[in-house]
């Protein structure tokens, strides 16, 4: 049984975060590795925040977070806040930022693109 004010996962699946990319307009993805990382391979659709900036960018005003990475900040109760990395640990270290900063929906991607491009044979 689910109540309203139990805390969601902090963990999403493979399979559930492919659902959610192909479905849902309100997904924001956040990328956590570095711009080496990143220039190799990502997921579609996601942004790149580095673990570091993840609680700056965040404490940002709307306006300045738009500007910044081109994207909407996400409201504090955003139902569909995801943090990824290459494995899961920085994945982690960010949702767990994003949780301090009141974003109690924030998740981690554990599979990070390590197993997103295992599985998407990239």
């Amino acid at each position: 049984m689910c109540f309203p004010f139990m805390p969601v996962t902090k963990e999403i699946s493979y399979e559930d975060l492919k659902a959610l990319l192909g479905k849902s307009q309100n997904l924001l993805l956040v990328d956590v590795r570095n711009k080496d990382e990143v220039d190799k391979g990502r997921i579609p659709g996601s942004i790149n925040i580095p673990v570091n900036a993840v609680g700056d960018a965040f404490s940002l005003e709307p306006e300045e977070f738009k500007a910044k990475y081109g994207v909407t900040k996400p409201p504090l109760d955003a139902p569909e806040l995801v943090f990824h990395c290459q494995m899961g640990r920085r994945g982690q270290m960010a949702t767990n930022k994003a949780h301090e900063l009141g974003y109690v929906n924030a998740r981690n991607y554990t599979g990070g693109y390590k197993e997103w491009s295992e599985k998407e044979g990239k």
